[in-house]
């Protein structure tokens, strides 16, 4: 079972940046898709970003041209670079190795003044 952690949650400042990290148990390049999905109280997750082997990867509306996803497969790690944050981009950050369906426990992101 891949086991996922996710790390580099804070408080930031609105038009402020974030960078936040996931540790895969596997190794990365036996993993064809990672994804990042961030939740607030009440709502479902939300899609935030893809990155497939082959380095192709894909964003949800509302982050397309702020948020850059990476993998580093030398390093076993996913990261989700954050730009220009917003408010409405406050939430618990999960990790997500898609066709295992693993989940990490999360990150808290909060962007407020």
């Amino acid at each position: 079972q891949v086991q996922l952690v996710e790390s580099g949650g804070d408080l930031v400042h609105p038009g402020g940046s974030l960078t936040l990290s996931c540790a895969v148990s596997e190794r990365i390049k036996l993993i064809e898709a990672l994804a990042w999905f961030r939740q607030t109280p009440g709502n479902e997750r939300e899609f935030v970003a893809q990155i497939n082997r082959d380095g192709n990867a894909d964003y949800g509306s509302s982050v397309l041209g702020r948020f850059i996803i990476f993998r580093h497969d030398a390093e076993n790690k996913m990261t989700l670079e954050m730009n220009r944050l917003v408010p409405e981009d406050t939430g618990v950050y999960y990790c997500n190795a898609v066709l295992e369906a693993a989940w990490g426990r999360g990150t808290q992101v909060t962007v407020s003044s």
